[in-house]
């Protein structure tokens, strides 16, 4: 039991509630409630179980022979613990979500750098009422005309018309 206890993760409930959204926060609120209640209830049972006083049950039972049959199958029982199949998942599965975390981080910085270009550019641009065409081609070149796809523009030309 003691090994079991010593092998259980403490979880950081504040951390937990940090992350936890607002239309959640009942459902956090229930498992940590049934969680405290089942880390209670593991803490109050003892290290080890009971020893059975079979000295006594030999003695209040009149059949002969039979406690010592219990004792005997009771001391050969031996009950095994389930193999840990899932904490090699879990953690694989955690060590995935914080390389793809990373990544996400460094992409969110990349894209921050640029975003702070942009910024940088429409501080430091001429204000709209003050630009002439030239300023405007220069600043957003996506709005210089291209005279060989519309050579007659703002006009249609004299074959549209």
């Amino acid at each position: 039991m003691a090994g079991r206890r010593a092998a259980l993760k403490a979880i950081d409930w504040v951390a937990f509630a940090e992350r936890v959204p607002p239309n959640q926060r009942t459902m956090f609120n229930n498992l940590k409630t049934r969680s405290d209640a089942i880390a209670a209830k593991l803490a109050s049972l003892p290290e080890k179980p009971v020893t059975i006083d079979w000295s006594y049950y030999r003695s209040a039972v009149a059949k002969a022979g039979m406690v010592d049959e219990f004792e005997k199958k009771f001391s050969a029982l031996s009950i095994p613990e389930p193999a840990d199949t899932q904490t090699s998942l879990i953690n694989g599965q955690e060590a995935e979500a914080n390389t793809s975390a990373a990544a996400y981080i460094e992409a969110s910085k990349a894209r921050i750098a640029q975003y702070e270009k942009k910024l940088d550019k429409f501080k430091n641009m001429i204000p709209f009422d003050q630009m002439t065409i030239d300023d405007l081609n220069d600043t957003f070149p996506e709005t210089k005309l291209d005279k060989e796809k519309h050579p007659y523009w703002p006009h249609k030309p004299i074959a549209d018309l």
